[in-house]
Parts: structure tokens; sequence; C-alpha cells
């Protein structure tokens, strides 16, 4: 016998021997159960901690360190927040809480090094406006604190902004949102002027006076003020939540180098691209004043939020209670760090040079930050996909090799395992939004919502069925001794990554970014399969198991963190999302991508312990008692008091129809209630009977002939409902429409002209007859270009100036008869944070602890001219 057939029939007798082994050898069933806890262990112990991970908090007697100081933004914090609800147009917000932060920066003023530093405050008011989708947004009297601070005799025209907004929401005192930003702003600017550390360009700090009510003031100064023009990037600071981390969640746009400064000056990394698109899909019901200094100002930037405990986020117990002094210092570290990198950046002299495509980036545990260009990732992705084929293919030749059949054999084997391998896949991702949709359909939604844990038994565990099912039954009914159980196995992992890597190259041709989170899990099995292949274990029964375990550590640890860091984020949004919205379906498919790329190399190994069956019965238990304790038990009733409460908001509405000739053919009184969750009323214990659906009334009406207050009531207008009052509710203040002028401009235009005094939140719905046109106004002309299917809508918002606004209509119409209707005009007021009557007093009160409650009176007076 030749050396070659020696050597062929001691493999063959090796891969016997392994055959023989891997069948007699499987791990005793009980280990299964190990095996699945060593995992979920690594998650509690690794993933968790470094999760919440906080730094120690500064004190006072650290304040000659040259570093930021968390005890004095925590008391400027509880300054701030105890000022309460700062809605703009308030005197809480155009006084007090503007003198609270003028003496804060005239303080550092004082203190600023004279012989390093330039220091200029300018407070300043504004009125403009602007179009964001189908509405026009009016303001008058907006107040900005502008802080330019300037290395001494700096010539640089180019400055870094940073800013944040002290405004609220109503009923809500916004100690994280975005009181927060506001005194790390505070903190990090009289770190910087009060010490000797260099800046190259000056820092424009903007403390903005109106955010909440649609991104205004920051509009106002990006396209009114003076240092606006020479601001090339920016750091801007908000809140979707109270305590915790702060995550980078938008960059650029197409400015990769601000990542780059990130990575190097951040001393708490928290960021991913996927946050960014999902973030930029319209899936989170949120947004920021980058829009404005990316869309008005073409500015570059970073957008850090706070994004944890989002169930106090725009509540009555957003307060400084539930932020601990760490999460202060995690973000003050950051951002002082960054804003000094930035300030002393060579880019921001000219950043049109610099701007060279997006760029993909995510942090590892908060651990490490990683960062590459998207033509990078595009190469990587392709490169790890193509590398996962090429060996696939080694592989299979080593098997048929070994096993002594030809290659087209094992590559039928292949091809069956991987239908099997398919439909685990497909059912590891259906199964969980089939529990989704079923609990749905009875009611149950939001189950989860103040007992996280209980994600895992309804998500979680059908997900892992859906993995192990398929592959359990395929490894129990398959009869081929030509080739081993464990190449079989290996087929199946074969599958896995080759759905990994055809899914990785399909969203990268498709533009997204975020294929990255397909190519982690993907990248260490190609390393493992490699290390496997250059070794005996690849063919030595289930041997080559152990580089496999080894390998997808860090995959697992990574995909379960990104998938709970957006279980955590959007979880309470849930609370807020508008009840058209199913949110169970949004937490059980990121559940399902979890566990899918968490355990889709890991759960298959199943087969290598006697009996894996018991696995699929034991999570199949999980999941049956898990329904059982959200459907039937406390634990899944979604609401608890403080903590996880039920938002609930409605107005109490006066509505006056006035006809063509004055008359008054419509007066009445009731509650509007726009449900912010799917539960909608379901869980009252009020009286709400009566309650009826306003989908017929939008039909009929223009804007459903309410006073909608905001975007929230506009887009969830055909869900809302209505409580009608015989008592009639009477407005708080007056609300005044006045026709001051209607002249005939020429033989097919006629001219309007209007003044309108109220409260400092209004909206006008105008919506002309079919056989008429508005030709102009006195707003922005180019609404007029692409008028809206339905009504035009203006908001008009009041800050520090709140004098009457006069207004004109100007409409054509071909046949010159302008005696007859010609539009009509809707005048929206809302009495935010002004009290009910008291029948609206006994109503509020009859909502139980859990409730959150939203509402103030409103007006609605509807005009025919």
């Amino acid at each position: 016998m030749g050396n070659k057939e020696k050597l062929l029939s001691d493999h063959s007798v090796e891969t016997r021997n392994a055959t023989a082994m891997e069948v007699n050898g499987k791990l005793p069933w009980y280990l299964a159960g190990g095996f699945l806890l060593f995992w979920g262990l690594l998650f509690f112990a690794i993933v968790i901690p470094l999760f919440y991970r906080l730094p120690t908090a500064m004190t006072m007697e650290d304040a000659n360190k040259n570093v930021f100081i968390a005890e004095r933004a925590y008391k400027n914090l509880y300054t701030l927040s105890n000022i309460g609800t700062k809605l703009t147009g308030s005197t809480e917000n155009e006084i007090e809480a503007v003198n609270f932060i003028m003496k804060e920066v005239s303080q550092i003023q004082n203190d600023c090094l004279d012989e390093y530093f330039d220091l200029e405050i300018d407070l300043s008011q504004f009125s403009g406006g602007f179009q964001f989708n189908t509405k026009i947004s009016m303001y008058q009297g907006i107040q900005n604190i502008v802080v330019k601070i300037s290395p001494k005799n700096s010539t640089s025209e180019t400055y870094l902004l940073v800013n944040s907004h002290f405004d609220s929401k109503p009923a809500t005192p916004s100690a994280g949102d975005a009181g927060f930003m506001i005194v790390t702003m505070l903190e990090v600017l009289r770190v910087i002027a009060t010490t000797k550390q260099p800046i190259e360009h000056p820092i424009v700090f903007l403390f903005n006076g109106c955010e909440e009510v649609g991104l205004l003031a920051s509009h106002a100064f990006i396209t009114q003020h003076k240092w606006a023009p020479f601001c090339k990037a920016v750091v801007n600071l908000d809140a979707a939540g109270s305590g915790g981390r702060d995550v980078l969640f938008q960059t650029g746009p197409n400015h990769p180098w601000l990542v780059a400064y990130y990575k190097k000056y951040i001393k708490h990394p928290f960021a991913t691209t996927m946050a960014e698109e999902i973030f930029q899909s319209g899936v989170i019901p949120s947004d920021t004043d980058f829009r404005q200094f990316r869309t008005y100002g073409k500015i570059p930037g970073l957008d850090m939020a706070q994004c944890f405990n989002g169930f106090v986020y725009h509540t009555k117990y957003d307060t400084i209670d539930v932020i601990p002094r760490e999460s202060l210092q995690n973000t003050g570290d950051n951002v002082l760090s960054l804003v000094r990198g930035l300030a002393n950046a060579t880019e921001l002299y000219n950043t049109e040079d610099h701007k060279t495509g997006h760029a993909i980036y995510f942090d590892f545990l908060g651990l490490y930050f990683f960062h590459y260009s998207e033509a990078t990732g595009k190469s990587l992705n392709y490169g790890v996909a193509g590398a996962a084929f090429i060996l696939i293919l080694i592989s299979i030749w080593r098997m048929a090799d070994a096993s002594q059949v030809s290659i087209c054999h094992v590559i039928r084997w292949f091809i069956l395992v991987m239908v099997a391998q398919i439909i685990s896949f497909v059912l590891g991702l259906a199964l969980p939004i089939v529990v989704a949709y079923g609990m749905d359909s009875i009611g149950l939604s939001l189950t989860y919502y103040s007992t996280p844990m209980l994600i895992v038994g309804l998500y979680v565990c059908p997900s892992l069925i859906g993995l192990s099912l398929p592959i359990t039954i395929y490894y129990s009914l398959q009869r081929n001794d030509k080739i081993s159980t464990s190449y079989h196995l290996q087929l199946a992992l074969h599958s896995q990554a080759v759905i990994l890597a055809l899914l990785a190259v399909s969203v990268t041709v498709s533009g997204f970014r975020s294929s990255y989170i397909f190519v982690i899990p993907l990248l260490f099995y190609v390393i493992s399969l490699t290390l496997n292949l250059m070794t005996i274990f690849h063919d030595l029964g289930y041997a080559w198991t152990g580089f496999l375990k080894v390998s997808q550590i860090i995959p697992f640890l990574y995909s379960s963190y990104l998938v709970y860091i957006f279980i955590v984020v959007l979880t309470p949004m849930g609370g807020r999302a508008g009840s058209a919205s199913n949110r169970d379906l949004y937490i059980a498919v990121l559940a399902a991508v979890g566990t899918v790329l968490s355990c889709g190399f890991l759960v298959p190994l199943i087969i290598t312990f006697r009996r894996p069956s018991l696995v699929v019965f034991f999570l199949l238990t999980a999941t049956a008692l898990s329904l059982f304790l959200a459907s039937s038990t406390q634990l899944g009733f979604p609401y608890r008091a403080k903590t996880s409460g039920q938002r609930v908001a409605y107005l109490h509405v006066r509505n006056k129809f006035y006809e063509y000739d004055g008359t008054l053919s419509k007066d009445e009184s009731g509650y509007l209630f726009n449900f912010q969750d799917r539960r909608e009323e379901t869980t009252f214990v009020v009286n709400l009977t009566g309650l009826v659906s306003m989908k017929s009334r939008c039909e009929k009406y223009m804007m459903c002939g309410m006073p909608l207050h905001d975007y929230g009531y506009v887009q969830n207008r055909l869900n809302t409902k209505w409580l009608a009052r015989s008592e009639p509710i009477v407005p708080p203040g007056p609300t005044k429409l006045e026709l001051l002028s209607k002249t005939i401009v020429n033989s097919t235009t006629c001219r309007f002209e209007f003044n309108l005094t109220g409260p400092p939140h209004m909206s006008l719905f105008i919506q002309p007859y079919d056989d008429v046109v508005i030709s102009n106004w006195s707003f922005l002309k180019s609404y007029l270009d692409n008028p809206p299917t339905e009504a035009f809508r203006i908001t008009i918002t009041y800050g520090i100036d709140d004098s009457s606004v006069n207004f004109f209509f100007e409409v054509s119409k071909s046949n010159g008869d302008f005696n007859v209707p010609l539009f009509q005009l809707g005048v929206s007021a809302q009495y935010i944070m002004s009290e009910g009557d008291a029948q609206s007093k006994k109503l509020a009160s009859s909502f139980p602890s859990y409730s959150i409650l939203n509402e103030w009176p409103a007006l609605y007076q509807r005009y025919i001219f």
C-alpha cells in the first residue's frame, strides 16, 4: 500500500472512530440546561453591569482639578427644576428660568480668566416662521440666551455651537428633558472659562427657550442670530429619558471626521449607527433641534441624548430625584472633553473640505468605540461574506474527503440542512411576532411594560423555540451513515452563516449602514471555522465546537447589548406612541433579531446533548408560563404608579361654529381624548359612558371640528374619542378673531385682513371651498405652492411677547363672485397650565393613581368667510 493510500485509510479510521465517539460521547441531557444557563449568566453578569456603569461623581473638593464637577451641576439642576413647568410663554420659562441662567452665565463671566478668554452674553428675542411637513410654525417673542467664549485675540471666524433647551412640556419640572443638559452646559462653560487649557475656535453656547413646541428657538437662532453664520459644527444635547448614560444617535451628515473626534475625546462611549437609522426612520416619536441646524444652517454635528428611564419623560415624575449625580458626571465628562477637542479641530476652518460620506460607528459594552467609513464598511461586509462562502466550500470538500463520498453528495445534504435552517431562521423571527399579534388581538398589549423580564418568556423563548425545533426534528429523523452527525451539525452552522452573509450583502446593497450587526457574528464564525480547518478538530467529532463556543462569546455579548439598548429605549415609548401603533411588534422584532444574532450559532449545538427535545420542552414551558403570568396576573398589568404610569391626554373642549351670516350654529362642550397607547381606555376605572369615536366627525368637519393641539393630536385624530358634557366649558381667557377689512383687489382677487388675540399657543386651520384658491397671505408664500390635501395648518406660539397678531389672506376666484362663502377658518386656542372647572377637576380626580394626566381647557371657533 502506498503512502497516499495509507494516509487515506488512517484518516478514514479516525473519522469512523470519531463518528462512534460522537454517538456514545454526547453530553448528558441535564448539562443542556447548564449550557443555556451559561449564556444567560453571561448576559446578566457582563452586559447588564456594563450597560448601567457610571463614573464616580466629582465633588466641590475636586474643583481645582480642571474637571467637570457633578455636585455643582446637581445643585444648579435642583434650582432649575424647582422652578416647575417651564412652558413657552409662561412666567416660569420667560422670566424665572431666563433669570436663573443669566445669573449663572454672568457669574461665569465674572470668574472668566480675562487674560485667556473673552466671554460675551446675548439675550435675544425672535419672531419668525418655517414650514415643517404639512404645517407652518409661526413664533413671536421667543427667547434665546447665547454665550460666546473666544480665545483672547482670536482671529478665527469659525465657531463651534453647543445647544440645549430649558423650556418644558406641560406639567413637568423637566429635570431630565432638558434641565440636565442645561446645567451640563453651564458647568462645561464654567470649567473652560476658568482654566488655562487653550481653545482655538470660539464656542457658542445656545441656551434656547423653545424646543418642545416645535424646535422654534433653534430655528430662530440659526436663521437670525448674528453669530449663527459663523457656526460650522454643532454638539446638540437633549433627552428622551432621565438619568443613565448619554447616547450618540445622530452624526454628520456626511462628516465622518466628527465621529473620529468623538472616538478620540469621549470618555464614556455609547453610540450606534443603528440608533441613527432607526431615529431617522420616524419610529421614535420625538425630534431634536439637530434637525433645524442641519436643515437651515447646513452645519454638521453630533446629536447626543439621555435615553434611560423614558417612563418619566414629559411627565410630572421627571424630577431630580430620579437622576443620580454619577449620570451628570458621565455626560459632563463626555461633553467637556468633546467640546474642547472640537474647539481645537482644524477641520472647523473649512468643514466642506471634509464632507466625505457617512460613518459607521458603535461601542462595545461602553469599553471601546469602533468607527470606519461607509466605503470601508462595504468592503468589510463583502469581504467577510466572501470569506464565509469560500471557507464553507473548503469545509464541504474536507467532509467529502473524510467521509469518502462525493462533494455532490455532501452538497445535496447541505441543501437539505439549509432548508431546515432557513425554516429555523424564519420561525425564530416569526414566532415572537405571532405572540405579539395574538396578545394584541385579545387586548393584552404592553404586558411587559412594567415587568421587562416578561420579554424573555414572551418573545425570546419563542424565538429560541423557532431556532431549535426544526433542527431538532431534522436530526431526530435524518438517517445518513455516510456523513457523521457532527458534519451535519457543521452544515447547519454553515447554513446559518450563508443566511447572515446574504443578509449582510443585501442590506449593504440597500444602503443601510446597520448591516454591520449581521457581519459581527459572521466574522467570528469565519474565525472559528478558519481555526478548525487549520487543525484536525474539523474532522474530530464535536471537538470543533470548542473554537465555536469561544468565538461566539463576543458576538453574543455585543448583539444582546445592542438589542437591550433598544428595548430599554423603545419600551417606554410604547406608552406615548398613540393608540394606532402596536408597539408590541417593535419589541417582538427586536427580541427576535437579538435572539437570532446572539444565539443563531449556538442553538444548533443542543444536539450535542442527549435528548435535545427536552430543551425545546423547557422553552415551551417557559413561554406558556410567561403567557399565563402576562394574561392572568398583576405582573402583566402594564402600569405602576410613579415608575411606569399610563399617559392620559385629553382636552376640555368648547366648540363654537359660526356660519357665513355670523350666526352661532353649534355650541358644544366635552372632552377630546387622544389615547397615548394601545390599551386606550380599556384599563380605566373611570366612568366614560358616552365615549364615541371621532372618525365620522373627522370625515365631516375640517380637522374634525376640534382644537387639535399638536402633531400628536393631528396624526392620531382618527383614533381620538369624544365625551360630551351638558354643562358648558368656560375658557379661562379670551380668544378673539376680528375681521379688520374685506377688500376687492381686482376682478378675481379678494383680500381679508384679521387681528387675532389669545393665549400663547394657538392654531389656525384654513380650508378654501372647491372653486377658491388662496393666492397670497402674510405667512410663508412657499407653502401655497404645494397646498396640503386637507386644511392649511398654522401654529402660532408666543414667548415673552404676547401682543396680538395681524395677518391677511388673498383668495382668488375665476368668476369674481366674493359675496358667497369662500373659505372656512378655524381658530384653536390652548389654555395650557390653566385649571379646569369643578366638573373637569372631578373627572381628573377619578383616574387611578397610575394615570399621568395631560389635560387643559381648549377653545375652537369655526368661521366661514
